[in-house]
């Protein structure tokens, strides 16, 4: 259970109040309940669209109807209707897979695949453009549940990755108004089931993301939204540790393609709408890389920048 919140002076939560669930301000190790009214907006997708965090600054001032976070179980602080995935953008990551023969080409030595899969995101970066896919939004899930590992597989990977969250409508924006429509950053880990990624029946048909990446719970996010305000998004430290052992550390400036350059590329074929998530990508140091993956009684603790800690109880499938 969560017992402090994020670095930032304050940051929206939602979490379990009897059978429903509730916005709250966060402010350190405290949490109060946000009512429509004081919110100014029907629901949180509604407040996000009018990208203004003046309300909930003056709501983390007020003085009464504060409880301990530890006594509250927090869920996603988000309700995206849409989820979008961007594939292949940390350089090291890729060449991480490919040397390790997740690709569709398996001929190529291990110092013959890092040596082209760099050569491939130097291009990519200098010429290319993001690569994306959908998620499915029921698969976004708060750390109050535990991950289920699903027994049809062995190999579940974990993905750490900062997540954007829209704030007013994107539609073919530029990359320099691109910001203008973030209205925070939140933690999301990217499940994956490794042997279902690519198709076997036909390998011409490629990658299978929906098999691979939407199982219940697959997409573990929050705990916390943090007004982009107080994210350096762009330099971002992002650490995964299982079980007490870093697995993931890295930054966002080993990004491809920054966040502006995504929202816009993702905004050109369809409008990003008020609480979307827009993941950025994973770094390197996945179960793939290390042989490794996710078991019954495992822990994954994820942290970014300054928004928050996430933790996440693997289950076996039961």
């Amino acid at each position: 259970m969560t017992s402090s919140g994020p670095a930032a002076p304050y940051a929206l939560a939602r979490f379990r109040d009897g059978g429903d669930v509730a916005l709250g301000v966060v402010a350190g190790d405290r949490i109060r309940r946000v009512s429509t009214d004081e919110l100014g907006a029907a629901d949180l997708n509604a407040f996000l669209a009018r990208g203004s965090w003046e309300r909930v600054a003056e709501l983390a001032e007020k003085t009464d109807g504060w409880m301990p976070l530890a006594d509250v179980t927090l869920t996603a602080p988000v309700e995206p209707r849409q989820v979008l995935q961007t594939g292949a953008n940390y350089r090291e990551h890729v060449i991480e897979l490919v040397a390790a023969g997740l690709t569709n080409n398996t001929d190529r030595t291990p110092e013959e695949a890092r040596a082209f899969a760099a050569d491939m995101m130097d291009d990519r970066a200098a010429n290319g453009e993001p690569y994306f896919f959908i998620g499915l939004p029921a698969a976004v899930v708060g750390d109050d549940v535990p991950l289920e590992l699903p027994s049809y597989s062995e190999v579940h990977d974990w993905e750490l990755e900062l997540a954007v969250v829209i704030g007013r409508e994107a539609f073919r924006v530029s990359r320099e108004d691109a910001l203008d429509h973030v209205a925070g950053y939140t933690i999301v880990n990217d499940i994956t089931t490794r042997d279902l990624v690519f198709r076997k029946d036909m390998k011409e048909i490629g990658t299978d993301w929906y098999s691979s990446k939407n199982a219940p719970g697959f997409l573990p996010t929050g705990p916390f939204l943090v007004p982009a305000a107080f994210v350096e998004a762009a330099n971002a430290h992002v650490v995964l540790e299982l079980n007490g052992r870093a697995m993931q550390d890295a930054s966002t400036d080993d990004l491809l393609f920054d966040i502006p350059a995504l929202i816009s590329g993702a905004s050109q074929i369809s409008p990003l709408l008020p609480g979307d998530l827009l993941l950025t990508g994973s770094p390197a140091g996945n179960g793939q890389h290390w042989k490794r993956f996710l078991r019954d009684g495992d822990v994954m603790t994820g942290t970014i920048a300054n928004l928050g800690t996430q933790v996440v109880r693997c289950v076996g499938a039961s």
